[in-house]
């Protein structure tokens, strides 16, 4: 444990915490910056559903069910994906899904003529589940693109339904919805392990300081992973799930630290006069992407993990004073999503590495769209969709712009999503 770990000494707890309050309010004056400033737009009723007219072509399929209710999920999925229009006529595929066992779906799949193309039978952890997943194979069978499927991610997420910020889980569409904490205190920015065994997230739970916890979902125990002095936030898994990056500020600044998987043999990256946050990995694990004030605003910087291998380097977005919360698509290694201001709200924009261009804004909401997390197929992206009065999770079609309202209202406000992507 390193020397500035939480002292023991009962005596000075008091002094401990009266000094830390002062620096918690600094620090969280920038990681929270976003919540504090206006918003874009007047309260939106329907806010997070943002219908864009687009040239982009898309591919016509007829999708059905033998029951009610998977029939309905069917159809809101493949409703809300970019490449799609549902239409009863006139369609290049007709998609049928067929319940084939307690927890098992079968899809077929034909084309305009009647033709077979394709049938297989999935199986979930539930029917729900079951159908989200031949909803995948109709997807890579008939999108056309290349695409992976991304129905049967699922989601970890902040929820205010309580009244305070908690930790839930639920399928992509809200179904199997599930509250993991009920610590009654703050929790932030839950994040997976990659094989889904974990969530790890920061929490005011005890201390009333940002400590970073875990929950075991094997059997739902919920443990301290890293609990220093400062903060203790940011905390996200590299794709190998080997290795933790965090944010740190117990020797005095906020910085960025990396660990093994159980929050030991922790590690310095960042050593500037700057406050560093929301470090992801890069795909391959060997990079990763932050956000530091270093040029006087929120900007985005990469630096290799291997210690010794190199400098940080600030991203060429070209697009804002502010960009912040980037996250790394793990379908295409050059594409970056991540939090931008423009005038006095936020939107999402995508950076490529490839294209040696300014970044490309790609959501044009009248509200604000933050928190960009990259689903499966390198295209379609959950956010939270913001206004005065709530915030709601949502579909984001990079290609089109087009979003989709995924959480309901009966949820609350709902935010910070994270996707496993199975």
């Amino acid at each position: 444990m390193p020397a500035w770990a939480k002292s023991q000494n009962p005596s000075i707890l008091p002094i401990f915490k009266a000094i830390m309050k002062l620096s918690l309010s600094w620090l969280f004056s920038l990681l929270c910056l976003t919540a504090a400033l206006p918003f874009v737009a007047q309260a939106q009723r329907n806010v997070g559903d943002v219908v864009i007219a687009s040239d982009v072509q898309v591919v016509p399929v007829r999708v059905s069910s033998t029951t009610p209710e998977l029939n309905a999920l069917a159809q809101q999925a493949f409703g809300a994906h970019g490449r799609y229009r549902v239409t009863a006529s006139g369609y290049r595929y007709d998609i049928r899904f067929v319940q084939a066992g307690a927890n098992q779906v079968r899809v077929d799949i034909t084309n305009a003529s009647g033709g077979h193309l394709h049938s297989q039978t999935l199986s979930g952890d539930s029917l729900r589940h079951a159908l989200l997943r031949a909803a995948d194979v109709a997807v890579e069978r008939t999108n056309e693109q290349g695409l992976r499927g991304f129905f049967a991610s699922k989601l970890t997420f902040i929820s205010e339904r309580t009244g305070r910020k908690e930790v839930y889980t639920s399928d992509l569409f809200f179904g199997e919805v599930r509250q993991l904490t009920r610590d009654n205190s703050q929790a932030l920015t839950p994040r997976w392990s990659p094989d889904g065994s974990r969530i790890i997230y920061t929490s005011y739970f005890r201390s009333g300081f940002p400590d970073i916890f875990q929950i075991d979902l094997r059997n739902y125990q919920r443990s301290n992973f890293v609990s220093f002095k400062g903060t203790n936030s940011g905390a996200r898994f590299s794709p190998d799930g080997r290795l933790v990056a965090m944010v740190l500020s117990g020797e005095g600044n906020a910085e960025i630290y990396v660990s093994d998987a159980q929050g030991r043999q922790i590690r310095r990256l960042t050593r500037t006069d700057a406050v560093e946050a929301s470090p992801c990995f890069s795909p391959d694990g060997s990079r990763l992407i932050y956000t530091s004030d270093a040029a006087g605003g929120p900007q985005l910087y990469v630096m290799p993990v291997a210690a010794g291998a190199g400098a940080a380097r600030r991203v060429p977005t070209n697009i804002s004073g502010y960009c912040s919360e980037p996250d790394w698509s793990r379908a295409d290694a050059n594409k970056i999503a991540f939090t931008m201001r423009i005038g006095s709200g936020f939107q999402i924009a995508v950076y490529d590495f490839s294209k040696r261009e300014p970044a490309r804004q790609v959501s044009r909401a009248p509200f604000d769209a933050i928190e960009p997390c990259w689903l499966a197929d390198g295209r379609h992206l959950i956010y939270t969709a913001r206004d005065r009065q709530t915030s709601r999770l949502c579909l984001l079609d990079t290609e089109t712009g087009r979003s989709t309202t995924l959480s309901p209202a009966g949820l609350g406000t709902a935010l910070q999503a994270n996707a496993l992507l199975r």
